[in-house]
């Protein structure tokens, strides 16, 4: 046995690296919750989950008040158990984005433990299907930026051997968009793949316009074009396009992504592990695409999902968005445009406990009597 004998919860709010927009919202801050866990052999797992602005301080609070106590006492090394356990402890609050953040930063710290316990990195012990995967970059393509800047982004990234680029689009008339696109696919060539994505800013109608469009650009897929809890349309839209639809970002729930895949609602799968509440329902979700023969490209978190992604055979991309530099005294290694998995014991993530120490706030634990 493995018995827990700390479990701490904190969170930190990290500023964004520079300006984030897209067609519906803003990326204000991440508020960053930790979770770490303690063990009586001395093994210290840290996991963690993040907001973009708003709803940090509740996920916290779930977890000071409601989840962390259950976990003092209990096998570390029984982590299905005990994210069953904590799922049906909140139940009410359940399927639901701030209990699954809640989740995901206690069943990262529990795999981080299990990897160290089993001296190996994460992407091994998870599955190991390869050391590195493609990497796509969304840095230099937020809605806001000029048409000039874009170009400057993607020339910058083909220039380093990356495969992929992301622009977000949804400005008020589908030309502007059009034109960024012809744009920035004249200076990058037809080898690059160019992403889209409309953070569910669309209706049908509009994205089965703005989908034609995309066609005559060769995008390679178009991400979130619709609200996520509108399968039908999703799947309406797939069978209308030669453009692969990629979703996942914004689903909570194992259930979620098997109704989109029999549905052939999407092409692509972009499972977050902190929203589908860790890196447990993350792989299964993963797993679960790989039966409907479905590639997984997850959204955001490139400092954990870079191990993830190596870890099973139907990986398609890395995302860059690097968030982590404030907190972390290592960055993302990457290789001719791949991201290559950390091969240290754990999830990879090489803290820098003094820095989050000046960041950190809110905390609380629960200790063995």
């Amino acid at each position: 046995m493995q018995t827990i004998i700390r479990a701490e919860a904190y969170l930190c709010d990290i500023a964004v690296e520079k300006k984030r927009t897209d067609a519906i919202q803003a990326f204000i801050k991440q508020e960053t919750i930790f979770v770490e866990i303690e063990t009586d052999d001395g093994l210290v797992g840290t996991g963690y989950s993040y907001t973009i602005g708003t709803g940090g301080r509740a996920v916290l609070q779930l977890l000071q008040t409601d989840l962390l106590g259950f976990l003092i006492g209990q096998d570390a090394r029984q982590v299905e158990a005990l994210w069953q356990k904590l799922f049906w402890a909140t139940h009410s609050t359940a399927v639901g984005v701030i209990t699954n953040l809640a989740l995901a930063a206690v069943d990262t710290a529990l795999w981080d433990i299990r990897c160290k316990a089993a001296n190996q990195p994460l992407w091994l012990l998870a599955g190991g299907a390869r050391p590195q995967v493609p990497l796509y970059d969304t840095e230099g393509g937020w809605l806001h930026l000029s048409t000039d800047e874009l170009v400057a982004g993607a020339v910058q990234s083909r220039a380093q051997g990356w495969p992929g680029v992301k622009l977000k689009v949804g400005k008020t008339h589908l030309e502007e968009d059009s034109e960024r696109l012809a744009a920035v696919r004249a200076a990058v060539g037809p080898r690059t793949h160019i992403m889209v994505d409309a953070n569910q800013s669309m209706t049908y109608p509009q994205a089965k316009r703005w989908a034609h469009m995309l066609e005559k650009h060769d995008i390679f897929w178009f991400e979130e074009p619709l609200p996520a809890e509108d399968i039908q349309g999703h799947a309406l839209l797939a069978a209308s396009t030669s453009v692969p639809i990629a979703v996942g970002e914004s689903l909570y729930a194992l259930s979620h992504f098997r109704e989109y895949l029999v549905a052939g609602a999407a092409g692509i799968i972009q499972v977050d592990a902190a929203r589908i509440g860790g890196i447990t329902p993350w792989l299964k979700t993963a797993h679960l695409a790989e039966a409907f023969n479905i590639k997984v490209a997850p959204h955001f978190l490139m400092e954990l999902h870079v191990s993830l992604a190596a870890a099973i055979p139907n990986a398609l991309y890395v995302e860059h968005i690097p968030q982590l530099r404030a907190v972390t005294s290592q960055e993302v290694k990457i290789e001719n445009g791949f991201a290559i998995a950390p091969d240290v014991p754990g999830i990879g993530i090489a803290w820098d406990r003094e820095a989050i120490g000046r960041l950190r706030q809110n905390s609380a634990s629960s200790n063995k009597p």
